[in-house]
């Protein structure tokens, strides 16, 4: 994209410049390897920047070709192209998902766990696509072995997985739905599989395996080249190293992790900051970008709303997560929906979302902006940075 000074698109170049002088601080710091952090308006650049190293180690500088796995930041790309089969027809936001996967018909509802064993209902109401879209399908993730319905997931995912590779997609799902719903749809707010079930809904609806479709529906057509489930051989030099702070050590140390050996529709993405500013701005664009449309604005304007139902609200990773204070949830992505509630500057109707590793997004249609922040830090948010990039890039804005 064309890069203006920040004059240009409304923004003070000296206060933007403050961007620079925290991130570097935490590269100094020795809290974060690297970082790249950019900003554009109306389509234009006005900062891009990047920091520290790639690759301590082997003392490789941050480089803006440089691959990041981006986790979670998945889930929005995948829930567009959801939206696109739906600007096709095939869907509405309370069609019950068991029309394309009929075994979610019967699944069953924890009421509690006893001693002798789960007590389970029947479904009160059916799993919708909008359920799945803002994680309120009852599903869960397997994360946390205290409760008894991550443990029947990691269970079932454990089974799958000595089953020999490669695990599909469609033998995860069908394992899920043997799996009973941590509550009724509708009830809760819970961050689960509810994406890569969206993830499979798109290759049963489209015919097509998730990879192809996002790449000739959704790569090939913005142009993000490098945006893929893996990395080639011959682009893991680019590919940048993940770290964590450790306070016994008082320094950062690298965590080797292993790519999944099948798509996940939620997290199995890697990209660039190039590749991910083309996405971001076809969003606030309304859905289009070169010539290119994937959305129609309309059907944009319906995913910056709140579709969680007001009973799960406020949501969260935790009792009081001030993280998330002031946003409901959209199609896919956190909504903001009281600007004062969150503690930062913004608009309603800003939405976007966070990766695993600390990568971060956030697109705001009524300013025509949107901020994108990689780098390759677990656990995410174990700094404040993502909220200070954008506290730092309203402050700048003067017109």
């Amino acid at each position: 994209m064309h890069t203006v000074t920040p004059e240009e698109a409304g923004f003070s170049a000296s206060r933007l410049s403050r961007i620079d002088t925290v991130m570097q601080r935490y590269i100094g710091q020795g809290k974060i390897a690297g970082i790249i952090t950019t900003v554009a308006r109306h389509g234009k650049t006005v900062h891009l920047e990047k920091f520290g190293m790639m690759v301590i180690e082997a003392q490789k500088p941050m480089q803006f070709d440089t691959i990041f796995r981006i986790a979670s930041m998945t889930k929005p790309i995948t829930s567009i192209a959801a939206m696109m089969l739906y600007e096709e027809g095939h869907f509405n936001l309370n069609t019950p998902i068991s029309q394309f996967i009929p075994a979610f018909k019967e699944v069953q509802v924890l009421v509690k766990a006893t001693e002798s064993g789960l007590e389970l209902a029947p479904l009160e109401r059916e799993i919708t696509f909008r359920h799945l879209f803002t994680h309120t399908a009852g599903l869960a993730y397997g994360f946390d072995p205290p409760d008894a319905i991550d443990r029947l997931y990691q269970a079932a995912f454990q089974k799958l997985a000595q089953s020999g590779p490669p695990v599909t997609r469609k033998q995860a799902v069908e394992a899920i739905t043997q799996l009973p719903l941590a509550y009724q749809p509708g009830a809760r707010w819970r961050y689960s599989v509810a994406i890569d079930i969206l993830g499979y809904l798109v290759e049963v609806i489209s015919g097509l395996s998730l990879d192809t479709f996002l790449e000739e529906r959704i790569f090939q057509p913005l142009g993000m080249v490098d945006t893929a489930f893996f990395v080639p051989e011959e682009k893991a030099v680019r590919r940048a190293a993940l770290y964590e702070y450790s306070q016994e050590a008082k320094r950062l140390l690298r965590v080797d992790i292993q790519f999944p050996s099948f798509l996940s529709a939620g997290a199995g993405l890697v990209s660039t900051v190039h590749d991910y500013a083309r996405f971001a701005q076809m969003l606030v664009n309304g859905g289009e970008l070169d010539g290119v449309r994937l959305l129609g604005p309309k059907t944009v304007a319906l995913m910056e709303m709140n579709h969680a139902p007001a009973q799960v609200l406020p949501y969260g990773f935790a009792e009081n997560d001030l993280y998330h204070a002031g946003y409901g949830y959209g199609l896919g992505m956190r909504v903001l929906m009281d600007v004062s509630q969150s503690g930062i500057a913004g608009s309603v109707g800003e939405f976007g979302w966070d990766g695993a590793f600390s990568t971060y997004f956030w697109i705001d249609r009524k300013e025509a902006l949107y901020g994108l922040m990689m780098l390759q830090h677990q656990p995410n948010a174990y700094y404040p940075i993502a909220q200070q990039f954008k506290a730092l890039t309203y402050q700048a804005l003067v017109e």
